[in-house]
């Protein structure tokens, strides 16, 4: 977008800031705005293949930021690879004990963009819990085998689980359950067909059951495949929005009130928008100081629960975009001509 602007209007100034919301580009996002170190490590991917993922030390190693969708990631699976049934989170939890024994006081976990639906079990398993079957048997990972979930021990967890500040950085405020919850709204992009979706509906709430107090309706107990539930019920996490945290490290409400307009991204303007990701955050941000956004959407799903009056301008790529065509080459493209003719003579 920004090359786009540069190369039709090079007269205007831009302040580029890399937002995210809990999703993938958490990590290089805190990175940008507080100091820190990147470290790498190869985990185990959603489908079990070794991966290679990041996370970070920031504010002098104190806090660590795990993004699940390194590990654990929809973009780590061609489309047709896709199993939501039988996805884990597992490679994330390596993630997250790595930072436990790097020395953290604080472990902020990115839930967003993720390839499952096993409510964090996977990754609760590599830091020690052990989900049992009637038999006394660990269960097979994935979110399906959930429906033979009998107890939990927690005896093997690891021990700074319970030293450190946990928060979950959600990137949407969904309930476990329901038309909006892991299973129903997110399920589908993971791969799950009408029959699997009602499948790990059916394994979260018996899982919910087994698991007992938290209430599987707090806001973002659905944020990545039930990883916030999971955190919630089992580690004794904070969810928090992690728009919010990103905005924070950023400064992002002065540079708002700087700016003339402000021009953010999605893949898809879709009803999920408005349900805590970072593109429809800042639009409520920027609307509070009058400021006007404009959202770049590669796809934009006219279903129902829309709100089409988040932004002020709303460009469909979509319209615009040949199948072969770079996601890159065609924002660029649309971000200038955009430009080209809003921007002329202001």
């Amino acid at each position: 977008m920004a090359r786009g602007i540069r190369e039709s209007s090079p007269e205007v100034v831009l302040d580029v800031a890399p937002l995210a919301d809990g999703g993938p580009g958490t990590v290089e996002a805190l990175l940008t705005g507080l100091r820190g170190e990147r470290r790498q490590q190869v985990v185990r991917g959603p489908l079990g293949a070794p991966v290679e993922a990041h996370w970070a030390l920031v504010e002098d190693g104190r806090t660590a930021v795990v993004e699940m969708a390194a590990a654990s990631g929809l973009s780590l699976l061609a489309p047709g690879a896709r199993d939501a049934l039988a996805a884990s989170t597992y490679g994330a939890g390596e993630l997250m004990r790595a930072a436990l024994d790097a020395g953290c006081e604080r472990l902020i976990v990115g839930l967003g963009g993720s390839a499952t639906t096993d409510a964090g079990t996977g990754a609760l398993s590599a830091l020690g819990f052990r989900f049992l079957d009637a038999r006394g048997q660990p269960l097979p990972p994935g979110g399906a085998a959930l429906a033979g979930l009998a107890r939990v021990d927690a005896s093997g967890r690891h021990p700074r689980l319970t030293e450190v500040e946990l928060l979950g950085a959600t990137d949407v405020t969904s309930p476990l359950l329901g038309p909006d919850g892991a299973a129903r709204l997110f399920g589908p992009q993971k791969g799950a067909d009408e029959a699997g979706v009602e499948a790990l509906e059916a394994a979260l709430a018996h899982a919910a059951t087994v698991l007992g107090d938290t209430p599987a309706g707090w806001p973002g107990a659905g944020a990545a495949g039930g990883f916030g539930f999971g955190l919630l019920a089992l580690a004794g996490a904070r969810l928090v929005p992690g728009y919010e945290l990103v905005s924070r490290a950023l400064g992002l409400e002065r540079r708002v009130l700087m700016a003339d307009v402000v021009l953010t991204g999605e893949g898809r303007f879709d009803r999920q928008t408005s349900l805590g990701k970072g593109p429809g955050g800042i639009a409520r941000l920027a609307r509070e100081h009058g400021t006007p956004v404009v959202l770049f959407a590669g796809q934009v799903r006219r279903d129902e629960g829309l709100e089409l009056d988040l932004f002020h301008d709303v460009v469909d790529l979509s319209a615009h975009a040949q199948p072969s065509e770079a996601a890159s080459k065609v924002l660029c493209e649309a971000a200038a001509r955009w430009a080209a003719q809003r921007l002329k003579g202001r």
